[in-house]
Formats: C-alpha cells, sequence, structure tokens
C-alpha cells in the first residue's frame, strides 16, 4: 500500500540487503518456506502497466526475498495480456478450492471490505484458468527486465 512505511522508507533510498536476511524476512517468508519444503508450489505472477510506477518498482525491488522463502516469480507486461480474460481485481488461488480477491481503492490503497473469499468453485475454477494462462506467458522475475 502506498501508505506502507517501507514503502515510503524505499522512496527515501532505503534497499534491504539480500545479504542481510534479519532485515527484511518475515511471517510471510516462514509460511512460504514451510509451505515450499511440504512439496507445495508457490508461484505469483505479477501483471504490470509499464513503465513500472514506483509501488511496482519497489516490489520489483524485493522480489528476491520471495524468491529465497521459495516463491516462482513471473511478470507479464499488461500490453501482451489485450487476448486474455483474466479477473479484474488482484487475486490469490489455494489448492484449486478458495480464491482471494483483493479490492482497491482509485489511489491504490486496500479498500476497509478489500478483501473477498470464495470457494465457489465456478469463480474459483475462473481464476485458476486465468492464472495459467497468465503463468505460461509471464517471463521468469531472473528474465524479466522493467522498462
Amino acid at each position: 500500500m502506498l501508505d506502507d512505511p517501507e514503502f515510503i522508507a524505499w522512496q527515501n533510498g532505503k534497499r534491504h540487503a539480500p545479504t542481510d536476511r534479519s532485515s527484511w524476512w518475515g511471517g510471510w517468508h516462514d509460511a512460504v518456506q514451510n509451505a515450499v519444503a511440504r512439496g507445495v508450489t508457490v508461484r505469483r505472477a505479477r501483471i504490470v502497466s509499464e513503465p513500472l510506477s514506483a509501488y511496482t518498482r519497489y516490489e520489483y525491488d524485493l522480489t528476491f526475498a520471495n524468491l529465497a522463502a521459495g516463491e516462482a516469480v513471473r511478470w507479464l507486461p499488461r500490453r501482451r495480456t489485450t487476448d486474455l480474460a483474466v479477473p479484474g481485481t488482484d487475486f490469490w488461488v489455494f489448492d484449486g478450492t478458495l480464491a482471494l480477491f483483493h479490492h482497491f481503492t482509485g489511489d491504490g490503497q486496500l479498500a476497509d471490505d478489500g478483501r473477498e473469499y470464495t470457494d465457489d468453485s465456478a469463480r474459483v475454477r475462473l481464476a485458476t484458468e486465468a492464472f495459467e494462462e497468465v503463468w505460461q506467458r509471464a517471463i521468469p522475475h531472473e528474465e524479466y527486465r522493467p522498462s
């Protein structure tokens, strides 16, 4: 979020050193690492407008932490999505049975009621299929060079 103290610090020049794990490792990283250790695949695909906004550039700069935890991350420039049908919101799919849709305000903040969970099989299937389409054409983080 735009009011995130870490984002504000990043805008002011703060950068995390990948070698200083204690400065950036947190509970999310533990959860991902534990899931991956159990054999769970954790994938994140980001559809992005280019040039990247400041917040998306911040996310790009911190992606090393996602990778260190065991996530696979890919990026897809928005102009390469015009023939894809994807939900209009940010979303997560868990085990193909639960979807979490995030609803943001016009200024990029998560809305007060911004988390919508559903186990509706049709909506979960739609999100799962959309994610797979995005994943297939997205660029692995290690190869993506944002403009």
